[in-house]
This record gives C-alpha cells, sequence and structure tokens, in this order.
C-alpha cells in the first residue's frame, strides 16, 4: 500500500484538499547529487544501469519529498531496441547518424522483443520500487510516436523538424508504417513497464505542436489513441502534448486519466477545453522558477486557485531547467504542500 497515494487519487479524480505536485525532469540535470553521477558515467551508461537509474530516481524525493517519482531513462531507449542506433553527444545532444529517409532504412527498423531488449528498464523500474519502500507512486513514460519519429528521421534535435515533416508529406505511406512500428514497440515497452510496477505512465508528445490541427489527426493522434486505448485498462495514463492545445477537447475523451499543458493555455481555457472533470496537470513556465522564492509561491498559490484543488496536478509546463537554484525547487514544492483555500 502506497503511503502517500495523493497522486493517485488525483488522477482518479478524487476531491482533494490539496493537489499533488511533481515536476518533470526532476530526476536529474539540476541536482547536484546527480551531477555527481554525470561526472563518471555518459547518458546512456546511466539510463542502462538500473542501480544508477534507480538512483537517480530517487534523488529529488529525499531532498523534496514530491508526491510522484518518475523513473530516470530517455524516450530514446526505443528506437535504440528498434535497432535505429542513437547518440548522445555532448552540447549537442541526441543524435541518430543514420536517419530513416527511405523505404530501405525502413526495412532495418524492427519491433523488438522488450523484454530482451529493455530489460534493463524493468530491472530499474524494480529497483526503484524497493528504494521508494511505498513512501510515492512511480511514474512510468515513453514518447508518442510523432516525437520519437521527428527524431529518427530529423536525425538530431530541431527548433520545426522540418526533414520529418517532409518526409510524412513527400512519403506518407512510409511515414505511418514507421508510425505503426513505433506505436507497437512503445505499447509493448509500457506494459512492460507496468508489468514491473511502475503505478502510472506518461506520454510525451513533445514536437506535437509543430504539426497543424489537420497534421496532428493524421500523424500524431491516431497512434496516441491506440497506446492509451491499450494501456488505460491496466494504468492510469497522463497525455503531455506540448503545443497541441487545439486537439485537447477530443483527448479528454480518449481514455486518459489526466492531461499535461504548457504555460501558454491559461486554467479557464483548458477547463473550456476540457471540462471540470478531467485532471489536468501543470502549467507553469519553467522560466518562472528564476523567480524569488516568495514569487514562485505567490505564482504557485495563484494557479492552484485557478485550476482548484481537485482534478488538478502542480507541475511545471515542461521539464526543469538545469540551472534552477534548489532553494526555489523547494519554494515551489512547499507551495503547494502547505497549500489551504
Amino acid at each position: 500500500m502506497i503511503k502517500n497515494d495523493l497522486f493517485l487519487q488525483a488522477l482518479a479524480g478524487s476531491t482533494l484538499v490539496r493537489p499533488p505536485v511533481w515536476i518533470m525532469r526532476q530526476a536529474g540535470r539540476y541536482l547536484p547529487e546527480y551531477m555527481k553521477i554525470r561526472e563518471q558515467y555518459d547518458f546512456f551508461t546511466r539510463c542502462r544501469t538500473p542501480e544508477l537509474a534507480s538512483e537517480i530516481s530517487v534523488q529529488p524525493i529525499r531532498r523534496f519529498h514530491m508526491d510522484a517519482a518518475i523513473l530516470f531513462s530517455d524516450i530514446l531507449v526505443v528506437p535504440q531496441a528498434m535497432n535505429i542506433a542513437v547518440e548522445m553527444k555532448p552540447g549537442v545532444g541526441p543524435v541518430v547518424p543514420d536517419p530513416i529517409r527511405s523505404l530501405k532504412d525502413l526495412q532495418n527498423v524492427v519491433v523488438p522483443d522488450v523484454q530482451k531488449e529493455l530489460d534493463y528498464v524493468f530491472q530499474a523500474v524494480q529497483m526503484t520500487k524497493e528504494k521508494l519502500q511505498d513512501e510515492v507512486p512511480l511514474i512510468g513514460f515513453a514518447g508518442s510516436p510523432w516525437t520519437i519519429f521527428c527524431y529518427v528521421v530529423q536525425g538530431k534535435g530541431s527548433k520545426n523538424f522540418e526533414k520529418a515533416k517532409a518526409f510524412c508529406f513527400a512519403k506518407p505511406q512510409e511515414a505511418h508504417q514507421l508510425l505503426e512500428k513505433i506505436t507497437q514497440t512503445t505499447i509493448l515497452y509500457l506494459q512492460e513497464k507496468i508489468k514491473a510496477g511502475v503505478d502510472a505512465v506518461q506520454l510525451f508528445d513533445s514536437w506535437g505542436g509543430l504539426l497543424s490541427p489537420q497534421d496532428y489527426a493524421l500523424f500524431s493522434w491516431p497512434y496516441l489513441q491506440k497506446i492509451i486505448s491499450a494501456l488505460a485498462p491496466a494504468a492510469p495514463v497522463i497525455l503531455f502534448a506540448k503545443g497541441a492545445w487545439y486537439a485537447l477537447e477530443e483527448m479528454t475523451s480518449s481514455g486518459v486519466s489526466a492531461l499535461g499543458l504548457d504555460w501558454t493555455l491559461t486554467a479557464q481555457k483548458a477547463r473550456q477545453y476540457c471540462g471540470e472533470k478531467i485532471t489536468l496537470q501543470g502549467n507553469m513556465d519553467p522560466s518562472r522558477l528564476y523567480s524569488s522564492p516568495a514569487v514562485i509561491q505567490k505564482e504557485v498559490r495563484e494557479m492552484i486557485r485557478s485550476f482548484g484543488p481537485s482534478h488538478y496536478i502542480v507541475n511545471l509546463g515542461h521539464g526543469i531547467l538545469p540551472d534552477i537554484p534548489l532553494a526555489h525547487v523547494e519554494a515551489f514544492v512547499e507551495a503547494v504542500k502547505t497549500y489551504t483555500e
């Protein structure tokens, strides 16, 4: 039995006195204890070593006592398992040396045996659960098919992923074949994560907002709906689609337990699109954590009042930035934990 199940109560739509709080990318780069590990091991070694991944996952819980932990990993372990090489280059980010640009490239992409290829992730889940000792729930995650597609076709990070979009529009049949392979792998991967012990899963459609509403309906949403339908009977699903506010109304009836929001949408507009009964998550601008602790606490309290303490999970509108002072993170978390109407 999980001692602090506030996060799971919020996902279930329970009436709460205060909302739960966790932070996207909370396991990682802003923490000095993480940086010590980073100095010794490269990025994918950290992901692939269950002892390291589990330790990194619990570091923020030890320091700040958020209401949920999230497994330290990366969305790009999925294409690696699919026979697509992915490297993490310091100062550059993820790089795919041989991007998928043709039918021949696509034929080398496989739907893998996830139990074999991604076993290190499932071991990390089990180790993290042991270290948490049922203090708080554990979140597992994956990238959306469209977001993974962007990286493996573009070959690296990009502001607009024009090569990925060009592949969709010039070779739609091949694009859909690749998206389907990613979708099937993601379903198998997250199903195994749930079996290994995660209490909820989050899908990151980080580049969904780069598509027009019409193209989102073609190249992202159908694949997300497949994943949600496959997973929702087994565990709560959170969907965070950055910039894709135009799809929120449809997402509400998809079977998700919560919808993540970036910082470009007010609580009033979000409730207008989604209704009062769906749990929403977000949506403070990560840069707002550069404000003073007093201002951060004021902003957080106002955010909670705007969304309401129930059907809401406090979070940032994207991942925490690497140089945020620890005292500012503490102010963010404490503002939620001490919230009263």
